[in-house]
């Protein structure tokens, strides 16, 4: 999830992150993450969730946007090897969407300068 604020809506995290949060914990499919505090109201601090869910948090200041996730089991591998839908621009300008290979193999390779 991309944000450019810590506080999102409950409805857009569970939207855009597949967790479902509960007034003890949050799950996802048959997979449950305690909550303590669980997040109360309609807005979410990303920050505490994020440190809550051992969610990976990072901040590009330079562009002013945060990044959350995606999940791990223990820390030590992806919860799914599923790809979330990329849709980039390719070389003629065209929009281009990962789900358009969706049941085929795809090696995604990125890079970065920073």
């Amino acid at each position: 999830m991309i944000t450019n604020t810590l506080s999102v809506s409950r409805a857009d995290f569970e939207r855009r992150t597949g967790w479902q949060l509960k007034p003890e914990d949050a799950c996802k499919g048959a997979v449950c993450v305690p909550l303590d505090p669980a997040p109360v109201g309609d807005v979410v601090n990303l920050e505490q969730l994020a440190e809550q869910m051992h969610l990976p948090l990072v901040h590009e200041p330079q562009h002013g946007v945060w990044a959350v996730g995606p999940e791990s089991i223990g820390a030590r591998a992806l919860a799914s090897a599923q790809a979330a839908n990329l849709m980039l621009p390719d070389i003629n300008g065209d929009t281009f969407e990962l789900d358009s290979l969706r049941g085929t193999k795809v090696l995604l390779v990125a890079w970065s300068p920073y």
